[in-house]
């Protein structure tokens, strides 16, 4: 986890921890794709995507999960199901934003982003 995007995953997970979140995984790979957190909120499994920003110029972080991102993270998010056998779990996909500009970082918690 380096660079900014790995720093933004750090702040994202302390973040939904402080939230009442349990971490399950961190960096689900599956295929050619990953899902960066998988969490739980109490019942709900949870899959977050963070998208981290230095600035705006690119626009906001939450922008930049395209409806191709969403497309690829359900793909995993399936496979994950699949795999640990998990198909009468409630599931919901959430976004954390981290915009890391001068001063202390700012984390939006998306719930629900996308179906």
């Amino acid at each position: 986890m380096n660079g900014p995007g790995g720093y933004g995953e750090q702040l994202a997970r302390a973040f939904l921890i402080r939230e009442g979140f349990r971490i399950v995984e961190m960096n689900y790979r599956f295929h050619h794709g990953e899902i960066d957190i998988i969490a739980e909120e109490g019942e709900v499994l949870v899959f977050c995507e963070v998208k981290t920003r230095t600035n705006d110029r690119y626009g906001a972080p939450e922008l930049a999960v395209t409806l191709q991102k969403q497309r690829q993270i359900r793909k995993i998010a399936l496979g994950y199901i699949t795999v640990r056998g998990l198909h009468d779990r409630v599931c919901r996909f959430d976004v954390v934003a981290v915009r890391m500009g001068s001063g202390t970082p700012q984390i939006t918690l998306i719930r629900d982003a996308f179906r």
